[in-house]
Protein backbone atom coordinates (compact mmCIF):
# COMPACT_ATOMS: atom_id res chain seq x y z
CA UNK A 1 0.00 0.00 0.00
CA UNK A 2 1.41 3.40 -0.92
CA UNK A 3 1.72 6.29 1.53
CA UNK A 4 0.73 9.82 0.52
CA UNK A 5 2.13 12.90 2.31
CA UNK A 6 0.91 16.47 1.78
CA UNK A 7 3.54 19.21 2.29
CA UNK A 8 3.84 22.95 1.98
CA UNK A 9 7.19 23.74 0.39
CA UNK A 10 9.42 26.12 2.39
CA UNK A 11 12.20 26.64 -0.19
CA UNK A 12 10.77 29.92 -1.53
CA UNK A 13 7.90 32.35 -0.79
CA UNK A 14 5.46 30.65 -3.18
CA UNK A 15 4.68 27.84 -0.70
CA UNK A 16 3.61 25.20 -3.21
CA UNK A 17 1.28 22.46 -1.96
CA UNK A 18 3.15 19.26 -2.80
CA UNK A 19 1.95 15.67 -2.70
CA UNK A 20 4.54 12.91 -2.25
CA UNK A 21 3.73 9.26 -2.83
CA UNK A 22 5.92 6.51 -1.36
CA UNK A 23 5.82 2.75 -1.87
CA UNK A 24 5.75 0.18 0.95
CA UNK A 25 9.54 0.39 1.31
CA UNK A 26 9.47 4.18 1.75
CA UNK A 27 10.85 4.88 -1.73
CA UNK A 28 9.44 8.05 -3.32
CA UNK A 29 7.46 7.09 -6.42
CA UNK A 30 5.83 10.41 -7.31
CA UNK A 31 6.08 14.10 -6.43
CA UNK A 32 3.35 16.49 -7.66
CA UNK A 33 2.53 20.15 -7.11
CA UNK A 34 5.99 21.73 -7.10
CA UNK A 35 6.54 24.69 -9.42
CA UNK A 36 10.34 24.44 -9.45
CA UNK A 37 13.17 21.91 -9.02
CA UNK A 38 13.87 23.18 -5.49
CA UNK A 39 10.37 22.13 -4.43
CA UNK A 40 10.86 18.70 -5.94
CA UNK A 41 14.16 18.27 -4.07
CA UNK A 42 12.67 19.58 -0.81
CA UNK A 43 9.66 17.26 -0.91
CA UNK A 44 11.73 14.14 -1.63
CA UNK A 45 14.16 14.96 1.16
CA UNK A 46 11.48 15.96 3.66
CA UNK A 47 9.77 12.56 3.59
CA UNK A 48 12.95 10.46 3.54
CA UNK A 49 15.57 12.45 5.47
CA UNK A 50 14.31 15.81 6.82
CA UNK A 51 17.01 18.40 7.53
CA UNK A 52 17.06 21.92 8.94
CA UNK A 53 19.36 24.90 9.44
CA UNK A 54 19.53 25.82 13.13
CA UNK A 55 19.73 29.44 14.27
CA UNK A 56 20.26 30.67 17.82
CA UNK A 57 22.45 32.96 19.94
CA UNK A 58 25.58 32.50 22.05
CA UNK A 59 27.06 34.55 24.87
CA UNK A 60 29.82 37.02 23.91
CA UNK A 61 32.63 37.53 26.42
CA UNK A 62 33.95 41.11 26.50
CA UNK A 63 31.76 42.40 23.70
CA UNK A 64 29.69 45.54 23.19
CA UNK A 65 26.69 43.20 23.00
CA UNK A 66 25.97 40.36 25.43
CA UNK A 67 25.08 37.84 22.70
CA UNK A 68 25.51 37.27 18.99
CA UNK A 69 23.46 35.32 16.52
CA UNK A 70 24.77 32.02 15.16
CA UNK A 71 23.61 29.36 12.71
CA UNK A 72 24.66 26.01 11.38
CA UNK A 73 26.66 26.51 8.19
CA UNK A 74 24.62 23.76 6.56
CA UNK A 75 21.64 21.55 7.22
CA UNK A 76 21.57 18.97 9.99
CA UNK A 77 19.17 16.03 10.44
CA UNK A 78 15.91 17.23 11.99
CA UNK A 79 16.17 14.57 14.69
CA UNK A 80 19.45 16.06 15.95
CA UNK A 81 18.22 19.64 16.48
CA UNK A 82 17.97 19.28 20.27
CA UNK A 83 21.50 17.81 20.47
CA UNK A 84 22.77 20.73 18.38
CA UNK A 85 20.94 23.26 20.57
CA UNK A 86 22.44 21.71 23.69
CA UNK A 87 25.93 22.28 22.24
CA UNK A 88 25.07 25.83 21.16
CA UNK A 89 23.64 26.69 24.60
CA UNK A 90 26.91 25.58 26.22
CA UNK A 91 29.07 27.66 23.83
CA UNK A 92 30.37 31.21 24.03
CA UNK A 93 32.64 33.38 21.91
CA UNK A 94 35.21 36.05 22.81
CA UNK A 95 34.95 39.52 21.30
CA UNK A 96 35.68 40.65 18.72
CA UNK A 97 33.48 38.21 16.80
CA UNK A 98 33.26 38.48 13.02
CA UNK A 99 30.61 37.12 10.69
CA UNK A 100 31.66 33.63 9.64
CA UNK A 101 33.81 32.91 12.71
CA UNK A 102 33.43 29.28 13.74
CA UNK A 103 31.91 28.94 17.22
CA UNK A 104 31.57 25.12 17.19
CA UNK A 105 33.47 23.02 14.68
CA UNK A 106 31.68 19.82 13.54
CA UNK A 107 28.76 20.23 15.94
CA UNK A 108 27.67 16.87 17.39
CA UNK A 109 29.90 15.06 14.88
CA UNK A 110 27.54 16.01 12.04
CA UNK A 111 30.19 17.57 9.81
CA UNK A 112 28.59 21.01 10.07
CA UNK A 113 30.07 24.05 11.82
CA UNK A 114 28.15 26.64 13.86
CA UNK A 115 29.16 30.15 12.74
CA UNK A 116 28.66 33.75 13.86
CA UNK A 117 26.08 35.71 11.82
CA UNK A 118 26.42 39.11 13.51
CA UNK A 119 29.69 40.89 14.20
CA UNK A 120 30.33 42.06 17.77
CA UNK A 121 33.11 44.49 18.60
CA UNK A 122 35.24 44.33 21.71
CA UNK A 123 33.98 46.48 24.59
Amino acid sequence: MSRITELTCIRCPIGCQITVTQDDDGKVTEIKGNSCPRGYEYAGSEVTNPVRTVTSTVHVEGGVLPVTSVKTKGDIPKGRIFDCMQAINAASVKAPAAIGDVVIRDVCGLGVDVIVTRAVAKA
